[in-house]
């Protein structure tokens, strides 16, 4: 039987550190929208709440701005 490490992390953890490599690296510009909840938790293959979680964790970090009913915007870097 072949098993592979589990990582210690949090699932949303995880994806917010995908997320936030994105922002940081410039793939995703400041003002821009990111993919809806729906959208994110379907690519990602996990559930809207794991994917809410990852944009609070990136918001208490400065680093998208969610608007409720609206989306998560990427907050302009200082």
């Amino acid at each position: 039987m072949k098993l592979q490490a589990v990582s210690n992390r949090k699932l949303y953890i995880q994806i917010a550190d995908q997320i936030r490599e994105q922002i940081l690296n410039g793939a995703v510009e400041p003002g821009r929208q990111l993919p809806s909840e729906r959208d994110l938790a379907q690519n990602l293959g996990v559930s809207r709440p794991t994917v809410r979680e990852a944009l609070i964790a990136l918001e208490v970090a400065g680093l998208v701005e969610v608007r409720v009913g609206v989306g998560a915007f990427v907050r302009p870097r200082d």
